[in-house]
C-alpha cells in the first residue's frame, strides 16, 4: 500500500437548503465573502501535503469546473496587476473530476474512487464542513494514518449538546491523547440512546481496504441510499478504525443559518474588514435593541389603557 495520501471532495449533492440559489450555483461555490467554500477546502488539502484531488460532481455543476481552469482571458485583461492575478492563480495540484451519474449515496460516491485512489489511502472531505486550525485537519488525520496505518475519522467531543441528529461513534479504547479506537458508528441514533457524545464530521481519512468491503455493500438490495457508514461499521468491526478528536473550530455551511454565522466569524477575522464589520455589528444590535424596548413600551402603555378602560366600565356598571 502506497503512504502516498490523495484527496477526495464529495460535492455531488443536490443542495436543497439553499433552493432556490442551489439550482443553478453549487453551494460549493457560495461565498464567504470573495472565497467560495470549496476553495477553503482544496487549500487545506495541499497545505496538508495533498498533490492529487479527485472532486465528485454531478451533471449540474459543471461550473465547478469551470471555476478550477484557467481564465486566459481574464488573465490577460489583468496583466500587470499582481494582486488580482495572484487571486485567480490555478491552484498547485492536481484536480480531477468524476460525476456521480445517479445520487445514491455517499458509499455509491466512494465506489468511484477506486481508479483514482488505487492502492493510495484517501482524505474524504465534505464541504459542508469548514474547519480553521493551527494544524489543517487533513493533516491531522494523515499523522494518525502514518502512526497507525487504519482509517481515521474526525470527531468533536460535544458533552453539553444534543448529538441525536449527528453521526456518533460507539468509542472502544482510547489508543493515544485525543485518539480512539471505535466499535462502530449510529447515523443520527434516537435522543437518549446515543452511545457517546463524540460527533463525526465531514473528513475521514481510508485506505484502500474499503473497495473489497464497498463493492460487496454494493451489491446487496436495499431501500434508499447506501450510505458511508455501512463501510465504517465493517472496518469497525475489524478494528480498523480510529477516531480523532481534532484541534480547530468546525462551521457548518451546510444550511443558512450555520452558512450565514460562518461568514460573519470569517469577515470578523479579516484585517481589513474586521473593525467596520464589527462597529457595524454593534450599531444593528443597539438599533434592535432600542427597537425591542420601543415595542415593549408600546405594550405597557396599550396594557395600561386596557386595564383603564376595564376599570372606568367597571365604576359606571357599579354606579
Amino acid at each position: 500500500m502506497s503512504k502516498k495520501v490523495k484527496g477526495v471532495i464529495l460535492a455531488a449533492g443536490y443542495g436543497t437548503r439553499f433552493l432556490p440559489a442551489s439550482k443553478t450555483l453549487p453551494k460549493e461555490l457560495f461565498p464567504l465573502i470573495n472565497r467560495p467554500v470549496i476553495d477553503f477546502i482544496i487549500e487545506e488539502m495541499i497545505e496538508s501535503g495533498i498533490e492529487d484531488i479527485l472532486i465528485i460532481t454531478s451533471r449540474r455543476k459543471k461550473v465547478l469546473e469551470d471555476y478550477l481552469d484557467r481564465e486566459i482571458e481574464l488573465e490577460a485583461m489583468l496583466a500587470g496587476k499582481e494582486d488580482k492575478l495572484a487571486k485567480i492563480k490555478p491552484v498547485k495540484a492536481n484536480i480531477l473530476f468524476v460525476r456521480q451519474k445517479e445520487m445514491k449515496g455517499t458509499g455509491d460516491a466512494l465506489a468511484l474512487c477506486e481508479s483514482f485512489a488505487h492502492d493510495s489511502p484517501f482524505v474524504v472531505a465534505y464541504p459542508d464542513d469548514l474547519v480553521f486550525s493551527r494544524t489543517p485537519l487533513c493533516r491531522q488525520l494523515i499523522e494518525v494514518y502514518l502512526d497507525s496505518g487504519k482509517s481515521v475519522l474526525a470527531v468533536k467531543n460535544l458533552p453539553n449538546e444534543d448529538v441525536s441528529r449527528y453521526g456518533v461513534i460507539n468509542p472502544d479504547i482510547q489508543t493515544g491523547d485525543n485518539t480512539y479506537r471505535i466499535k462502530g458508528l449510529v447515523e443520527k441514533p434516537t435522543r437518549g440512546t446515543e452511545p457517546s457524545n463524540m460527533v463525526s464530521f465531514g473528513r475521514y481519512l481510508f485506505t484502500p481496504e474499503i473497495f473489497p468491503i464497498i463493492r460487496e455493500l454494493r451489491n446487496k438490495e436495499r431501500i434508499g441510499e447506501f450510505y458511508q457508514t455501512e463501510i465504517i461499521n465493517v472496518l469497525a468491526d475489524a478494528q480498523k478504525v480510529l477516531a480523532l478528536d481534532f484541534e480547530g473550530t468546525r462551521y457548518d455551511t451546510g444550511e443558512p443559518l450555520g452558512y450565514l454565522k460562518t461568514i460573519v466569524d470569517y469577515a470578523l477575522d479579516q484585517a481589513d474588514l474586521q473593525t467596520d464589520f464589527y462597529n457595524y455589528l454593534e450599531e444593528i444590535v443597539e438599533s434592535k435593541k432600542l427597537y425591542k424596548q420601543s415595542i415593549n413600551t408600546l405594550k405597557m402603555t396599550a396594557n395600561q389603557i386596557n386595564l383603564s378602560e376595564s376599570l372606568t366600565k367597571e365604576i359606571i356598571k357599579n354606579s
